[in-house]
Formats: C-alpha cells, structure tokens, sequence
C-alpha cells in the first residue's frame, strides 16, 4: 500500500492517458439530469467530483449508492456506473435498472460483468486497469470520471485544465504531505479520531473516513458545517479526552462557517478534546481538494504502520461478501 499511495501523482498522469484512449459517442442526446452510481473507493470519486462541480454542472447531479436508482431516471439521464472490479453487486443491479430505463449509461470500471455488459450494449467506457485493492485506484476513478463528463459536456473547461496539471502538483508537494502526515498520526494516536469540514468538502471527509476505516482498520467518523452545529454539537456535552478532532479547512470555506469552526473548536476543547486544524493548500479549489486526499491517504497509511496492522487486507468485508454469495 505504501508504494500504491507515493505513486498517486503517477497514477494521475496515467490516468489522463488512459482516458484519452476512450472515443465517446454522445449521439447528441439530450441530458437533462446526472446520476453518479457507485459504492467504497469506487464511489467516493462520484461525491467528491460532484461537489467540486456543483457551481458550474449544467444538469443536476445525483451520487447513487445502492441497489436501486431514483424513480426520475429515464431516457434523458445520464447514469455513469463506476465499479473498480466490476462486480459490486449493488452497482450492477443499478446498472441493470438503467438499461431497462432506457438511461444513458457510461462505465467505469477494470473489467467484471459492467465491461461484460457494456460490450454487450455498445456503451462508453473507460476500463482502467485491474488488480489493486479499489481504494488505491481513486486516481483513475476520478479522472476518469472528469473525463466522462467532459465528453458529455457536464463540466466547463476550467474544471478540465486544473485537473490535468493535479500529477504534477502533488509530486512536487508529496514530501512536505508526509510530513504533515506523520505529525497527524501522533497527534491521533490513541484517541478516536472524528473528522470535520464544511459542506462542500465532505467527499474528502468520506474519504478520510474510508481510509482510515479501511488502511487503519480504526472507527471513526465525520460529519460537516454548518449542519453539525444543529445536532452533533449537542453530543458534545458528552464529549472527553478519548477524542481527537482533525479539522478540514480550505480557503472556499464560507464565511459563516469559518466562524462556526472557531466557536466550535472552543467548545471541544472545554470538553478535554483534542482539535487539529488542517488547512488545504494549492492555488485551485481542486489542487486543495487533492491535497487533502493525498494527506489523508497518508495518514492513514502511517497510522497503520504504527499500529503495525496490515492497510491492504479487509477481513471483514471478505467474509461479508463471502456469506453474502451464499444467498441467492
């Protein structure tokens, strides 16, 4: 897993390549709406993109994380079915419901019954390559998906410039993010680690999550500004020394909820916690966004090492799929 997360800037180019070998055909349909199926380190790529396009996407956009699709879905809705190994069952039943719709459907995946069935249906597709444990392949997934919806002309070319120009960023960065990493896996050790951000950069607070929950194989959890301040806030009066909060914060960050962190932070601290804010850097909404998942995806990596567990293997997510293929 360590090599798999230093070579995340490499992945990013490669990615860009591998895309490029995909001719669309959008057949000049009509797009009125944009559903973004997908589940685990297949699907936070369709969260984290459909938030960074959410001022600019000329349709709605939907993040589908299920068996089933929203009832809207018909022959105007584009549908992108993302699936590392393409066989997440849940993603293939969705991707069934939106052939029998009528959707337009668009694949991304390594291969398994999604590349099976959009052979069969004639369907765009990027295949990326296979092998690796999903989580590790957000590189392909995400720019895959940018890629995607370029084609369709969803996201305006800012969108698509910025993203281009993300391998070379983090390369130049991925010493200082280590870093900034290991101090962060100190600064947690010991405690149950709960991760907060502002709205629009939630997607990265999954994804934080995830990894954490995935690599470290640790609990804990996340929640965002300002809908925190009128629930979670409460809980606090529980609130002790167990906890570490690590505090996501970029310079898109609304004024109002730069506020509501501060006042916050005091809160969770009166309470013994500790509180950890970790500003986003790059000059991009998107450079910021990427910088926080490579320092994520580090973190949990070097957790995982002191810990001295092993990041790749999930136990438990083998045996759930193992009983799971016992019932038909």
């Amino acid at each position: 897993m360590r090599q798999l997360i230093a070579d995340f800037p490499q992945q990013l180019d490669l990615a860009w390549k591998n895309a490029d070998l995909t001719t669309f055909q959008t057949e000049g349909k009509e797009i009125s709406n944009l559903v973004i199926s997908g589940l685990g380190g297949s699907g936070i790529g369709g969260k984290i993109i459909s938030q960074l396009i959410q001022d600019s996407a000329k349709v709605p956009v939907i993040i589908n994380n299920d068996y089933t699709l929203p009832a809207f879905v018909d022959a105007k809705t584009l549908v992108v079915i993302s699936s590392y190994s393409g066989n997440t069952e849940e993603t293939v039943s969705a991707m069934k419901l939106a052939l029998d719709k009528g959707a337009q459907v668009s694949c991304i995946t390594s291969g398994g019954q999604v590349h099976d069935m959009a052979k069969q249906h004639g369907l765009n597709a990027i295949v990326v390559p296979g092998g690796q444990p999903p989580r590790s392949q957000f590189g392909y997934s995400a720019i895959s998906l940018i890629r995607t919806l370029a084609a369709y002309e969803i996201i305006d070319a800012s969108v698509f410039a910025s993203a281009e120009r993300l391998g070379g960023f983090l390369r130049n960065s991925q010493e200082q993010v280590i870093n900034r990493a290991s101090k962060l896996a100190d600064f947690i050790q010991g405690h149950i680690p709960i991760i907060y951000s502002e709205t629009k950069n939630e997607g990265v607070a999954i994804r934080w999550r995830q990894q954490i929950n995935e690599n470290s194989k640790l609990l804990c959890w996340h929640h965002v500004y300002p809908e925190m301040n009128h629930n979670e806030l409460v809980g606090w009066e529980s609130g002790d020394d167990r906890f570490c909060v690590l505090m996501l914060r970029s310079a898109d960050d609304h004024p109002r909820s730069v506020h509501r962190m501060n006042i916050t932070e005091e809160i969770i601290r009166s309470k013994g916690a500790k509180v950890e804010d970790i500003q986003a850097e790059g000059s991009t909404r998107l450079e910021q966004m990427f910088d926080l998942i490579h320092l994520g995806d580090w973190l949990s990596l070097i957790v995982a090492e002191n810990n001295e567990v092993d990041p790749v293997i999930i136990t438990n997510i083998d045996f759930l799929k193992n009983e799971l293929s016992k019932i038909n």
